[in-house]
């Protein structure tokens, strides 16, 4: 017996064609290489037996001053602690600029017999859309109704619908009784709305309703009004028929103008005044009547008159919903969280009644609200704690605090050291703002020892202490390279890794793109219109980082990415890449091993309902699971049942090698010995070949194989001028690492 031995280098080469592979895998699934041998990776476990509602798109570990460990995540919905195995519901409640909740009060509610609805009635508009969040407290029961008081306060309800500015419909934990179809009736309380995070999903928007106003269309024109204008049919300074703005060059002689979420017609312009005019039209106002809206004195402006689709889906659009996303870091033992697009509130682990104690602007002590000098801005696209200087720093936020329609995607504002909410710049503190110049947005920012990284969708640039008078310094140090989505950037030991829409790079003091052995195969597939949902994760028991990603079509990630950056000694210059598919270990956020001994991470199920928080009439929220990695070797769900991780891994397409050349002989496999550094259980192993490179691969008529510990030789019939090699593991409580592949091959002639 001639024996002839395949070593395989490390990694997935999806770039060539299976021939030209040459001693590389082409395809796996839950495999990792370590020691650059193909492996089983390891399993996990459920860390709760309750699941999440939502999708879980970020999560921060963190310490008190007494050593207790916590876990925040952010989802779509909500903001939680994990700790010691539970989860506590802290997301914020709606609040004003100075910190005030905004709450409405119920003047009454009418159930209804048939069903467990409800409808709300408030005294003033509540601002309410399907889908909220929201709380009832001290409500008295309506009269005549079995529901009492107990039925209403102590639960969380989604909103199900809004008929009225002034109206919205619960659904209650129990259905009405009493006799008659309706039971109206005086009632009292207030309702609580939590603050809103965004979509559970990435997508693009589509007429009437998209943004501030539907539609959309490039450049247009902006000025300012010239007074304020009241909630109703008047304009400005007493006129029933004219608004007045700073300036009309440009408007067309009549047409629509976009203030706020309002649109306004107007017939003609006179001077700096456009003339017959007509206010909330196409149902923009908010009064419940034709009136309008109030909106003060230098209110931006729009020439809305060429936007498309009012009221219908626009044939394309270029405005893009993002995710509900969260901004989380720490502040010592005070959490900082911040909305995307949004406000920042903070929760104190060192407070007694921390775990039943809602993140606020105000309650913390370490107030973030507007007031006189001081207090955080109200619409920044991220956040994130120096950790060496001890600044809050604000990305893509307003130029003017407190003032949403200032919000600059380019700018960056920062706080006083050690006063994470003084922005105020003197003399006397380290306050100070920023604005970049190369690109349209900043997507995301991470820490990289003495750096603060910032992306924008083109460029990357480096933020970096400098002391008085300026505070940070910045350098662009990269362009064409910026980043795909907000948590698409990894740092470890210094260097930093992301996915941009153009190709994968890192940064070690120098921005260098990273050869990738799978590139086409993600890009020509990952949904890049919904890079905010992708994300990046670091485990550095095995050096890799994995990005999570959705696929084209996907709703959410479906799709994995991998680059071992410790085990990259392949004699390709591709590096060491492998792929994912497996439903079972796609990630939707990720922590590493620091805090905690294992990677925690979070798994979505859009078709499942979460247990936490218990959300009274819950619909379409989905359903989060939270594991804890590197755990056995299968997933343990929260109900303590088991499933079973599959693996495979496939070879290139080999040849038989001979003083002839590559290829120029049919080849004859008789036998093969197995050859495995681990094999716990059973593996199935396929042997395929073909005649001709364009030719599928056909399996040989004794395979699969089934190999085991005691396995020590494989006699096989195979005959072609090509073989391909596919190991795989479908057993629970299985594990294997593949060593080197040895058979008997011999010439078996050129026909």
């Amino acid at each position: 017996m001639s024996l002839f031995e395949l070593q395989f280098n490390p990694g997935v080469d999806k770039q060539t064609t299976p021939v030209g592979a040459i001693n590389r895998w082409i395809n796996s699934d839950n495999v990792r290489f370590r020691y650059g041998l193909p492996e089983k990776v390891g399993g996990w476990q459920s860390l709760l037996t309750d699941t999440i509602c939502g999708v879980a798109r970020q999560q921060h570990a963190f310490v008190d001053l007494q050593g207790n460990r916590y876990v925040a995540i952010g989802t779509d919905k909500f903001l939680l602690i994990y700790f010691e195995g539970q989860l506590h519901d802290i997301t914020p409640f709606k609040s004003n600029n100075a910190g005030a909740l905004t709450t409405f009060t119920i003047n009454s509610i009418v159930t209804n017999n048939s069903n467990k609805n409800a409808t709300f009635t408030t005294t003033t508009n509540h601002g309410l859309s399907v889908g909220d969040m929201l709380t009832l407290t001290s409500v008295t029961a309506a009269t005549n109704s079995s529901t009492t008081a107990a039925g209403y306060d102590g639960f969380l309800y989604q909103v199900q619908s809004v008929p009225t500015p002034t109206t919205f419909i619960l659904t209650l934990t129990q259905q009405e009784t009493n006799a008659g179809a309706v039971i109206p009736g005086s009632a009292s309380g207030t309702v609580n709305p939590y603050d809103i995070v965004g979509p559970a999903n990435q997508t693009y928007g589509y007429g009437f309703g998209v943004g501030n106003f539907g539609g959309t269309v490039s450049s247009a024109l902006l000025n300012d009004l010239d007074g304020a204008l009241a909630a109703n049919t008047a304009g400005n300074n007493g006129s029933a028929t004219q608004i007045r703005l700073t300036s009309t060059t440009g408007f067309p002689a009549s047409g629509t103008i976009a203030v706020g979420n309002e649109l306004i017609t107007y017939a003609s312009i006179a001077v700096n005044e456009l003339v017959g005019i007509t206010r909330g039209a196409f149902g923009t106002a908010t009064t419940g009547t034709s009136n309008g809206q109030v909106h003060n004195d230098g209110a931006i402006v729009t020439n809305a008159t060429d936007f498309s689709g009012w009221g219908e889906a626009v044939e394309a659009s270029t405005v893009t919903l993002e995710p509900g996303l969260w901004s989380l870091s720490n502040f010592g033992q005070v959490l900082v969280a911040t909305i995307a697009n949004g406000k920042t509130f903070t929760w104190n682990a060192g407070i007694s009644a921390r775990l039943s104690t809602h993140a606020s602007t105000t309650t913390s002590g370490f107030e973030t609200a507007i007031a006189t000098g001081v207090g955080n801005p109200t619409a920044s696209r991220l956040t994130l704690i120096s950790p060496t200087t001890r600044h809050l720093i604000h990305f893509g936020t307003e130029t003017d605090i407190g003032d949403t329609s200032t919000q600059d995607n380019m700018f960056i504002r920062f706080s006083d050291q050690e006063g994470i909410n003084r922005y105020t710049i003197e003399a006397t503190n380290t306050a100070g703002s920023q604005r970049l110049q190369d690109g349209t947005k900043i997507i995301g920012s991470i820490v990289a020892k003495e750096n603060i990284l910032v992306w924008t969708d083109n460029a990357l640039y480096t933020m970096k202490f400098v002391g008085a008078p300026f505070t940070f310094g910045f350098e662009q140090v990269g362009t064409n390279c910026g980043l795909i989505g907000k948590n698409a950037a990894i740092e470890i030991d210094g260097v930093a890794y992301w996915m941009s829409n153009n190709g994968f790079f890192a940064f070690d003091g120098t921005v260098n793109s990273l050869p990738c052995s799978v590139e086409d195969y993600v890009y020509d597939d990952c949904a890049t219109t919904k890079g905010q949902q992708i994300n990046a994760g670091i485990n550095n028991l095995f050096t890799e980082v994995t990005w999570w990603y959705p696929s084209a079509g996907a709703d959410f990630n479906d799709r994995s990415v991998t680059y071992n950056y410790g085990q990259n000694n392949t004699p390709t210059p591709m590096g060491n890449w492998y792929t994912g598919v497996n439903e079972n270990s796609i990630r939707t956020a990720w922590i590493d091993s620091l805090i905690y001994p294992k990677p925690y991470a979070t798994a979505f199920k859009n078709n499942n309902t979460g247990t936490f928080p218990a959300v009274v009439g819950e619909s379409g929220l989905g359903q989060t699971l939270f594991f804890e990695h590197e755990v056995g070797t299968d997933q343990i769900n929260p109900d303590g049942t088991t499933t079973t991780l599959t693996s495979f891994i496939e070879s290139f397409d080999f040849a038989l090698q001979t003083d002839q050349g590559i290829g120029e002989y049919f080849l004859a496999m008789r036998r093969f010995l197995p050859n495995f550094k681990v094999l716990t259980g059973d593996v199935t192993v396929t042997i395929s070949v073909a005649d001709y490179p364009a030719d599928p691969n056909t399996v040989t008529t004794l395979s699969p194989f089934i190999i085991n510990s005691s396995t020590t030789k494989v006699d096989t019939r195979a005959r072609g001028r090509y073989a391909a090699l596919k190991i795989e593991n479908t057993g629970s409580g299985q594990s294997w690492r593949f060593g080197t592949f040895q058979a008997d091959l011999q010439p078996d002639g050129r026909r």
